[in-house]
């Protein structure tokens, strides 16, 4: 059987119990990728491209950015990716990108 491969997107340890919890209920059956951002960001990130990968190679996407530059970007970076992707307590209406409250 084939692993499903998740990203996960956090920034300052955000998703850190999500993380663990995953990988306690899902073992050895998923790929797990973390991407951490734990730098000084300000107010506004105008190009987040130096944040964000060029291309997602994950069967779905979890964002955990606080950020709202970087949620919303990568957000949409899976809709034109199309990968599912979900920004758990965001305010996305973006197709693909499934956003619910916390």
């Amino acid at each position: 059987m084939k692993k499903q491969r998740i990203w996960v997107f956090q920034q300052n340890g955000s998703a850190e119990a999500k993380i663990k919890a995953i990988r306690d209920e899902a073992g050895d059956r998923i790929e797990l990728n973390i991407f951490s951002i734990d730098d000084t960001l300000p107010p506004v990130v105008d190009d987040t491209d130096s944040f964000l990968p060029k291309t997602i190679d994950a069967d779905m996407v979890l964002i955990f950015f606080t950020h709202p530059d970087l949620a919303y970007d990568l957000a949409r970076l899976c809709q034109k990716r199309n990968v599912p992707g979900v920004a758990s307590g965001k305010q996305f209406r973006l197709d693909g990108v499934a956003s619910p409250p916390t």
